[in-house]
C-alpha cells in the first residue's frame, strides 16, 4: 500500500497487515515536521529592493538570513539595515557599500542597540529606532507627507513624498564619510569617532573655506583647503559653499555652482567609480575606491599631506619630526613629564623653559585660547614660533627637565629671582616681627597692612577684584539692606558707583590668614560657568573677610517654589524645567570640569539663585575650605539643611559627588511637586515626599506627584523624564545614582531614562526617627559623624558646606 504525499519513497507505508504501526507513526511525524519547516521558510522576510513602504517594523533578529540587511538599492550596490562588528552583540542601523561592507552612514553611531531592538517606519511617515521602548534616533518626519523610503543607487537613503520630492535624506546628515556625488554643504559637519584620548575631529565649510579642526573644548583648526598647495584654482568668483567627490577629484563650488577649486586625489579617471572620503579618528582624511568584488583601493594622497600636521601626531609637548618620529624638544634633555597647563593655577612651583628653535604648531592662525595642547612639529622651513613650556620645579627649585645649559636670558632671570627672593625673605621677616609686636599689644591689624610680597602675588594670580572694607561699606550703605542669613554669614545688597549691583557676603568664623584666604578665593574666582554664581571680588582686612558676588535679581528658588499664596505667581513648567536643567549643568561642571573636583555638599533651593530672566545659577560652592574644621557646619552639624542630606552623611559612609546627586534629586522633586521634600509637621503619607513619589510612580499615578497648580501638556514627555531622573538620583545606594553629567544628558533627551528601581528609602526612616528627635537650632554632632572617617577622602576634593 502506498500513500502519495510528496511522491517521496520515505513516506511509503509499510505493510499494515503485518502490524508495523510504530514505523507508520514515526514516518508520519517526520512528514509533518518537514511540512512545518517548509512553511517557516515560506514565511521568511524577503529582502526589499529599492523601496520600503509605510508601516514597516523589524529587529535585527528578524533579518538574520540576510545578515541584518533590510533594503537594497536597485543596482544592489548599497544596502540599508543592521550591522554588527565581528564578535560584538550590539549593532548600528547603517547604509553600507555591499561589496566591500564599508559603512557610509550610520543612524546611531556611538549608541549601539541590541539585536531585539526595533527599527520602525510608521504609517505617519516617521522613521525611528527604539531601544528598550525609548526612541534613540528619528528622522522627525511624521505627518510631513512621506509615502515611502528609498535607497538610491548613489547610496542615499531618502524619504519621499507623493511627487517623489525628497523630504529627508541621509546625504544631508553625514557621519564621518562622504561618498561619490554626495553634496557636502555649509551647515553640515563630518565628525570622526573619538580616539583613545577621547578626542574627535570635525570637517565643515565655514569662513569661505573647508576646515579641519581638533575638537578640544576650544576647537583648533589645523587644515584648510584654501591653504593646501595641492589644490587647483579654477575661478576666484566667490566663497565656497558646497563640495562634491566627482570622479577622481574633490570639487568646490560657490553659491552659483561655479567651480572654484578642485583637489585631485587619484589618477583613476573612471567616472563611474565609487570613492569615499573618510575622516578617521587620527585626524586624517583618506580616499578609498570601493569595488564590487569586495576589494578596497586606498589612495596614497591624504589630508593633511604632512603626518606631523595632525593634532595628536605625538604626545602633548613632544615634537613631531620628518617621517612622523616623535622627539623631545631640543632644549630639554629629557621629556617634560611635569608639564602643566598655563591655565592651571593650582601649581605654584613652575618655570617657563624655552622649548628650542625651529618649532611650529599644528594649528592655523596666530592666537588661540588653549585648554589643551597637542604636539609640536619641526619647522626648518616655514613658520616658526617662540615656544615655552611650563614645567614643575623640584624640591630644590630646579626645573624638572633633567639639567642642561643656561643661556644668557635664563641667567638674568635666575639672578632676578635670587635677588627678589632675598628681598621677599627680608620683607617677610620684618612683617613677622611687626605682627608679633602687634599681637603682643593686642591691637587689631591695620586695614591697610599689606606687604610688597602680597601685592606682587596678587598681581600675578589673576584673582578677582580686591575691594577695601570702606568700599563695600559704602556700596552697601553700611550693610543696611540684608538679603539673607546663612551658616557662613549674612548677605547684603550693594551697588557700585558705576551702577553695578552686588551681593556682599560677610563671612563669619573664618580661621584662615590672608594668604590662605586669597589662595582659596583665587580658585573660587577662577570658576566661570553660565549656571554658577560668579565671584566678582573679595575683601580681606584685619579680621574681616567678605565675598562679592554678582547680584541675582529674582533671589533664591525657594522664594518661588514654597509661596504661601500661589495665586500671586506660579513658576510655569517650562521655567521649572529650565531651572532644573541649569542647576544640573552647574553641578556637572563642578564635579567634572574643574581643575579640582568640587563637591558642593549643600544643594537646596536656597542655594539655587535666579537672575532677572529666571536663569538658574548654583551659589555657595567652594566655601567650606574657608572655614576652620571646628567651626565648619560641614563636619559638625546639620543646621539649616534638614531633609537634603544623602543617607551616607548619617550612616558613616564616604562622601562624594554622588551625595550632591542625591540632594539634587530632592530639589528636582520639589521643583516638580511645588512642595518641600520633608515636612515633619504634616501628618500624612506626603510628609516625606520622596517615599510618596516612589509609591505614586509604582502605581502609575504621576499626576499625584506634580504640583496641582501647574498647567502641563499631557503629551510633554519631559514630565515623566524629570520624575524618573529625580527617583534615580535619590537611590539609597550611591552606585545606582547617575553622575550629574548623565543627569544633564537625560534631561536634554540625549540618552534614554529607564524606569528607576524601587528604593528602600533609608532616608525616610532616618529623617522620621532621627531628625524629629532634634531641634533645628540645637542640632549637635551626627552619630558616626563623617568628621573622622572621611577626612582622607575630603582632602582630595573641595567642599562647600551648609550655610
Amino acid at each position: 500500500m502506498y500513500l502519495p504525499l510528496f511522491d517521496i519513497p520515505e513516506f511509503q507505508l509499510l505493510d499494515v497487515v503485518m502490524g508495523k504501526w510504530e514505523s507508520l507513526s514515526i514516518k508520519v511525524a517526520f512528514f509533518f515536521s518537514s511540512l512545518l519547516l517548509l512553511l517557516e521558510a515560506c514565511m521568511a522576510h524577503p529582502l526589499n529592493v529599492g523601496r520600503l513602504n509605510l508601516g514597516f517594523q523589524g529587529a535585527q533578529m528578524d533579518w538574520i538570513d540576510s545578515n541584518g540587511l533590510i533594503l537594497l538599492s536597485n543596482d544592489t550596490t548599497f544596502a540599508f539595515g543592521f550591522n554588527s562588528p565581528p564578535n560584538v552583540t550590539m549593532s548600528q542601523l547603517v547604509v553600507i557599500h555591499k561589496g566591500s561592507s564599508s559603512i557610509i552612514w550610520s543612524a546611531n553611531r556611538g549608541n549601539p542597540i541590541q539585536s531585539s531592538d526595533f527599527f520602525i517606519f510608521d504609517t505617519k511617515g516617521n522613521a525611528y529606532l527604539q531601544s528598550g521602548g525609548i526612541t534613540i534616533w528619528s528622522t522627525d518626519t511624521a505627518n510631513k507627507g512621506v509615502v515611502a523610503m528609498e535607497l538610491r543607487d548613489s547610496g542615499n537613503l531618502v524619504l519621499v513624498g507623493n511627487d517623489s520630492s525628497i523630504i529627508w535624506q541621509s546625504f544631508s546628515h553625514p557621519t564621518d564619510t562622504l561618498v561619490s556625488n554626495q553634496e557636502f554643504t555649509e551647515g553640515m559637519k563630518l565628525v570622526s569617532s573619538p580616539n583613545s584620548d577621547n578626542l574627535s575631529y570635525s570637517l565643515e565649510i565655514k569662513s569661505r573655506d573647508i576646515i579641519l579642526s581638533a575638537l578640544y573644548q576650544f576647537p583648533q583648526p589645523y587644515w584648510t583647503m584654501g591653504m593646501d598647495a595641492r589644490r587647483i584654482t579654477n575661478s576666484d568668483g566667490g566663497d565656497v559653499v558646497s563640495a562634491t567627490l566627482d570622479g577622481n577629484s574633490w570639487k568646490f563650488y560657490n553659491q552659483d555652482k561655479v567651480l572654484l577649486w578642485h583637489f585631485v586625489f587619484s589618477y583613476n579617471h573612471d567616472e563611474n567609480a565609487t570613492w569615499v572620503a573618510v575622516l578617521g579618528n587620527e585626524g586624517s582624511i583618506t580616499f578609498s575606491l570601493l569595488q564590487g568584488d569586495g576589494s578596497i583601493s586606498a589612495s596614497s594622497i591624504q589630508i593633511p599631506q604632512d603626518l606631523c600636521s595632525r593634532p595628536a601626531a605625538c604626545d602633548p609637548y613632544f615634537v613631531c619630526n620628518i617621517g612622523g618620529k616623535c622627539l623631545c624638544p631640543s632644549a630639554l634633555p629629557s621629556c617634560p613629564k611635569g608639564s602643566v597647563s598655563f591655565c592651571d593655577r593650582s601649581q605654584d612651583s613652575v618655570e617657563l623653559v624655552d622649548a628650542g628653535d625651529s618649532l611650529s604648531y599644528f594649528a592655523l592662525g596666530n592666537c588661540f585660547l588653549f585648554d589643551q595642547i597637542g604636539s609640536l612639529q619641526h619647522s626648518s622651513n616655514g613658520r616658526q614660533y617662540a615656544a615655552y613650556i611650563k614645567v614643575l620645579t623640584n624640591a630644590n627649585g630646579g626645573a624638572n627637565q633633567g639639567g642642561g645649559g643656561i643661556n644668557k636670558t635664563r641667567l638674568v632671570i635666575v639672578i632676578v629671582i635670587v635677588i627678589s627672593s632675598v628681598l621677599v625673605i627680608l620683607g617677610l621677616l620684618y612683617a613677622g616681627y611687626q605682627y608679633h609686636q602687634t599681637k603682643n599689644k593686642a591691637l587689631p591689624e591695620s586695614p591697610r597692612e599689606s606687604s610688597e610680597e602680597e601685592i606682587f602675588l596678587e598681581n600675578l594670580s589673576g584673582m578677582p577684584v580686591r575691594f577695601s572694607y570702606n568700599d563695600l561699606q559704602t556700596a552697601t550703605d553700611n550693610f543696611s539692606k540684608k538679603l539673607g542669613q546663612g551658616g557662613f554669614g549674612s548677605v547684603y545688597w550693594g551697588i557700585l558707583p558705576d551702577g553695578t549691583k552686588l551681593a556682599v557676603k560677610k563671612l563669619e568664623g573664618i580661621g584662615q590668614g590672608r594668604k590662605e584666604f586669597r589662595a582659596e578665593v583665587s580658585i573660587i574666582g577662577s570658576i566661570h560657568h553660565l549656571h554658577l554664581v560668579r565671584l566678582k571680588g573679595f575683601c580681606a582686612e584685619g579680621n574681616d573677610r567678605l565675598l562679592v558676588y554678582e547680584y541675582m535679581g529674582n533671589g533664591s528658588l525657594d522664594r518661588w517654589l514654597f509661596q504661601k499664596n500661589k495665586r500671586e505667581f506660579v513658576l510655569d513648567w517650562e521655567t521649572r524645567y529650565s531651572i532644573a536643567l541649569g542647576t544640573a549643568k552647574g553641578l556637572a561642571y563642578l564635579h567634572e570640569d574643574c581643575v579640582v573636583k568640587i563637591v558642593h555638599c549643600d544643594i537646596k533651593p536656597e542655594n539655587v539663585l535666579l537672575d532677572d530672566h529666571f536663569l538658574a545659577k548654583v551659589s555657595d560652592f567652594g566655601l567650606a575650605k574657608l572655614m576652620t574644621r571646628e567651626e565648619s557646619n560641614v563636619f559638625t552639624t546639620i543646621r539649616g539643611t534638614r531633609g537634603y542630606l544623602a543617607p551616607e552623611w548619617i550612616t558613616n559612609r564616604a562622601i562624594s559627588e554622588k551625595s550632591d546627586v542625591y540632594s539634587y534629586g530632592l530639589v528636582l522633586l520639589e521643583i516638580i511637586g511645588g512642595r518641600k521634600a520633608f515636612v515633619p509637621s504634616e501628618f500624612s503619607e506626603k510628609s516625606h515626599f520622596p517615599s510618596y513619589a516612589f509609591k505614586m510612580f509604582k502605581d502609575g499615578k504621576l499626576n499625584d506627584i506634580i504640583d496641582a497648580s501647574l498647567k502641563i501638556d499631557e503629551k510633554d514627555e519631559r514630565v515623566s523624564t524629570a520624575i524618573k531622573v529625580a527617583l534615580w538620583c535619590i537611590q539609597d545606594e550611591m552606585s545606582l545614582r547617575p553622575s550629574m553629567a548623565k543627569v544633564v544628558q537625560m534631561l536634554e533627551g540625549i540618552c534614554p531614562v529607564p524606569p528607576p528601581p524601587p528604593s528602600s528609602q533609608l532616608g525616610s526612616r532616618l529623617y522620621a526617627g532621627f531628625f524629629n528627635s532634634m531641634s533645628v537650632e540645637g542640632a549637635g554632632a551626627l552619630p558616626g559623624s563623617p568628621k573622622s572617617n572621611n577626612d582622607a577622602y575630603l582632602s582630595a576634593v573641595r567642599l562647600s558646606g551648609p550655610r
